[in-house]
């Protein structure tokens, strides 16, 4: 498929049929995978009728996730989507650009994530914090929330669109110049709680809310799409670091 490797992942959603309507979007677009987390209520029976035929393979391969960490944790590339800017909510992309990332990642091998809210409130700051790059669609000011599957559609097409235009070349140009696979979500989480402690320990990250602090680092690493040798460097580097404060 056009977007082999890409997951869809919905978080909290309310309705059912939201669902249904997303795995029709996927099927339009190429993307096998939806993946759930903690729905409010999940029946695929309602989800049915608004996936159509062309969605139920989707449908039928949904999986469900307790938390944003474990659906995510096998990509190397996961983007949040939101409505809402400021605060944690930083260095936004705009979609044309928000696919060009998830091209290149694909044509690397790697895995990717599109999260997708809640319909009534979107991510929170708990859930972006779990994101390496955030998207928003930019709408008219005084109706900026979508319906999630809508915002599945209008993604999907420009990662679709991004796909096809880098090409067979063009894939098997970034697939040659890779030096091997990107670290995963999981990975990441692992290296940023190590650096966290680094800097926790050399006493550089200060007030009540030090995750606050690391999103520019995260959001860092994440464009970096660090190898798994530049991980393990980094991985070493911390525990050095701790290890050096320990004794002194």
């Amino acid at each position: 498929m056009l977007l082999q490797h890409l997951d869809v992942i919905l978080v909290g959603t309310r309705f059912p049929e939201n669902v249904g309507m997303a795995a029709r979007a996927c099927a339009n677009m190429g993307c096998p995978s939806i993946r759930l987390v903690q729905p409010e209520r999940w029946d695929r029976a309602k989800a049915m009728p608004l996936a159509t035929a062309k969605g139920q393979a989707v449908l039928d391969g949904i999986c469900l996730y307790g938390d944003i960490p474990s659906a995510v944790a096998q990509s190397a590339l996961v983007i949040g989507t939101t409505a809402r800017t400021g605060g944690w909510r930083q260095a936004l992309l705009a979609p044309a650009q928000a696919a060009q990332d998830v091209a290149q990642a694909l044509a690397r091998g790697d895995r990717v994530s599109l999260v997708f809210g809640p319909e009534d409130r979107g991510l929170s700051n708990d859930d972006i914090r779990h994101c390496g790059r955030l998207v928003t669609i930019p709408t008219a000011a005084e109706a900026s929330s979508l319906n999630v599957a809508q915002a599945v559609l209008l993604l999907l097409y420009e990662c679709a669109g991004a796909v096809r235009s880098l090409g067979e070349k063009g894939r098997q140009a970034v697939a040659a110049s890779g030096g091997g696979r990107s670290i995963n979500a999981a990975e990441q989480e692992r290296l940023m709680v190590s650096f966290r402690d680094m800097l926790l320990q050399l006493d550089c990250l200060h007030g009540d809310n030090p995750d606050y602090f690391l999103l520019p680092w995260q959001r860092l690493f994440s464009r970096a799409a660090l190898r798994r040798h530049e991980y393990d460097a980094l991985m070493g580097l911390c525990r050095q670091v701790r290890h050096k404060i320990g004794r002194t």
